[in-house]
């Protein structure tokens, strides 16, 4: 059974409790239809009409995906595609991606969750109401031993400009204005762990970028009002209810299936820049790091990783790749797992979850203890991004969302920007009013 390292009753809404499952507590993972299995690039999706989910946004892109649901881990996308429509067939990114645990442990020592793998989040997914998913479709989800849950939203968002180019004709352009506003396809659930509320938000964007974030909202624990000596923040009329400050470390796990192979490459870039000498200009040269084995990676100014296709190529002979674009981020030192930002590790099985790993048979239990040297060759990443939540006056009553997460940005996976207008095709390289 998964417990919390240290002990302060997590208390739940009645409502939340109910019909919980034994399998959940005991760590089983159920899913409510099956994983997407490995297919070829150009396959469709491997799962039936009810567990995909296909939008085609500005520009003529498509994004492809499969999902499933996770009694411990929630919402799990499955064999995720992009489709510009200058692509004959479907560009594997994905073969998994979901949240692998969110930490949290409070200021004063005294309380410490999984909410993830040590309560019933996966088990208490919310009912979304049509006004939660504007212009779009939410989706039932078979919790089980809850039942049929209407808690999974698919809907586009505008995002603002996608690009904008005055073509000047000063500069030997054509004098046209190209402008176009942007739309992404988002997917979200919402579950709950005690008092807070975590949106799992996943956005797909029409220039091939992926974003993750998590939002925390719902209640401060009224539990934890002790928080005083600099562990907590005054909440109401006065100085005598003090919210107990904690911390949020969100993890997630990716497994890349770039052009339908597992088999990538992993890449660190670091550049550094040398101050001028004398009236010169600086100067910054980058450097690229194969990361051949197992690592665990620490964010810096002007550092960097992507994971490059061993499988495929965009038309230029460019091999294809996902940069990594962290969000902020309040590292939290106090555990040996949330030390480093992110992980590579080569691929286990057992190797589920970034703490409170469920299988005792795994070589620890935490993502840290699973990076030991080993060769890359089918290499899951694992994501760390914290937040210090000092409570506020405006956390109340309900708490406003706060956000953190991460993105992936196309680097090289198409020959030109797959937004590119038609007149400006021939474009690729030196522009033509070049030298």
């Amino acid at each position: 059974m998964h417990v919390n390292r240290v002990q302060r009753a997590r208390r739940r809404p009645a409502a939340v409790l109910s019909g919980l499952a034994v399998t959940a507590l005991l760590g089983t993972a159920l899913a409510t239809a099956p994983a997407a299995t490995a297919a070829p690039a150009a396959a469709a999706p491997a799962c039936s009409a009810a567990y995909k989910i296909e939008q085609t946004l500005d520009g003529g892109t498509t994004w492809r995906m499969c999902w499933h649901y996770n009694t411990l881990s929630g919402l799990v996308l499955d064999d995720v595609s992009y489709q510009p429509k200058s692509e004959p067939k479907p560009i594997r990114v994905l073969t998994s991606a979901r949240l692998a645990q969110v930490h949290v442990p409070y200021d004063d020592g005294e309380a410490e969750y999984d909410d993830v793998t040590g309560t019933d989040f996966g088990q208490a997914l919310q009912n979304l109401r049509p006004a939660e998913c504007p212009g779009g479709t939410i989706k039932t989800v078979k919790v089980p031993d809850r039942g049929n849950v209407t808690g999974l939203c698919t809907t586009t968002r505008a995002r603002g400009h996608a690009y904008r180019l005055n073509d000047d004709e000063s500069t030997g352009g054509s004098g046209k204005l190209y402008s176009a506003q942007g739309k992404d396809l988002l997917v979200y659930t919402v579950n709950k762990a005690s008092w807070y509320e975590y949106i799992t938000e996943w956005r797909f964007s029409s220039d091939g970028t992926i974003t993750s974030n998590v939002g925390a909202t719902g209640s401060l624990s009224p539990y934890d009002y002790t928080g005083t000596d600099g562990k907590g923040w005054p909440i109401g009329k006065g100085a005598s209810a003090y919210a107990e400050s904690h911390s949020h470390n969100v993890f997630w796990r990716l497994n890349f299936g770039l052009d339908g192979s597992n088999k990538s490459k992993v890449e660190q870039y670091d550049s550094k820049v040398t101050p001028p000498s004398g009236s010169g200009s600086p100067t910054t040269k980058t450097t690229r790091t194969p990361v051949t084995k197992e690592l665990s990676g620490d964010v810096k100014d002007m550092r960097w990783w992507r994971v490059v296709s061993t499988a495929g190529k965009n038309k230029d002979g460019h091999p294809r790749s996902y940069e990594f674009v962290p969000g902020r981020s309040s590292k939290f030192p106090g555990r040996s797992f949330t030390k480093h930002d992110v992980y590579f590790t080569e691929y286990k099985k057992c190797e589920q979850y970034a703490s409170d790993n469920p299988s005792a048979r795994c070589g620890g239990t935490s993502v840290d203890k699973w990076v030991t040297g080993q060769t890359l060759n089918h290499p899951i990443t694992w994501v760390n991004v914290g937040f210090h939540h000092i409570a506020r006056d405006e956390d109340q009553q309900p708490m406003p969302v706060h956000w953190q997460g991460f993105s992936l940005a196309p680097r090289d996976v198409t020959a030109m920007s797959p937004l590119t207008p038609a007149d400006l095709a021939d474009q690729n390289g030196v522009p033509r009013n070049g030298s």
